[in-house]
């Protein structure tokens, strides 16, 4: 294929420079109808071209993302790690700081759970912190002004007690099923149940989601690695290998 023709293939996919594009709007419409003639029968007959192409185009795609997340972590660092009232579990000194955007309602938050406890069984020095994210309905929002209570009334370990429960839960969340779950772990049902109304609790949902939105958050899990955000649903090894790589930094 001559140098023109793949100059023009370069152009179709957003790749080439105004000099090539203003050079296309110079022929006339036989010569492009040529030229796009010359352009499909090389595709055709190397289509590994084509998937070169975008695969390069994905990669700069992902390059920019990646800059444009870090700079969002960078900005809203102390939202995201010093916010003073989201629960911190694992090692709280430890040299990796893992976020996790939770939804209680989550098919994938629930995948996810055990390998999460997995891994900071297996590494002891990641410091997690869990982000109340309620997005899929009332049953959601529900279940986290229930863990925010308890963690107001009850403290840290006893929410993490209910955070693995309601994790697990697998009937509907309601007043009665929120009830059973403080009963089950000898917790103050009336007073935690009382406590779902504080004003606080509002604030710290609508400070997560507003942080959420502010970070192109939209659905959970959704986790931040030290200066990484990976959105969605990741296995216990890639858990590994970020942990992994920010060390290496």
């Amino acid at each position: 294929m001559s140098r023109l023709s793949l100059s023009a293939f370069a152009l179709a996919l957003g790749l080439a420079t105004p000099v090539l594009s203003e050079g296309l709007t110079d022929m006339t419409p036989a010569e492009r109808a040529a030229f796009g003639t010359e352009v499909r029968a090389y595709l055709l007959e190397n289509p590994q071209v084509l998937m070169e192409a975008i695969a390069v185009l994905e990669q700069r795609q992902a390059n920019e993302q990646a800059v444009g997340d870090a700079q969002l972590l960078e900005d809203n660092a102390d939202a995201l790690f010093n916010d003073g009232h989201s629960y911190v579990a694992g090692n709280p000194e430890g040299d990796v700081t893992m976020v996790e955007f939770i939804d209680y309602r989550c098919g994938y938050c629930r995948k996810a759970h055990p390998e999460v406890a997995e891994l900071l069984a297996r590494d002891g020095n990641i410091r997690l912190i869990v982000k109340e994210f309620p997005i899929l309905g009332d049953e959601s929002v529900l279940a986290s002004r229930f863990a925010l209570s308890v963690k107001k009334v009850a403290g840290d370990a006893a929410y993490g007690t209910i955070y693995d429960a309601l994790m697990n839960l697998r009937a509907d969340v309601t007043e009665a099923s929120l009830r059973a779950l403080a009963e089950d772990s000898d917790l103050d049902g009336d007073a935690i149940m009382a406590g779902m109304d504080d004003p606080e609790i509002d604030r710290i949902i609508a400070a997560n989601r507003a942080l959420g939105q502010t970070l192109r958050i939209n659905g959970t899990p959704s986790f931040v690695f030290g200066d990484q955000m990976v959105r969605g649903y990741v296995p216990l090894d890639t858990m590994e290998q970020l942990v992994a790589a920010q060390r290496d930094e």
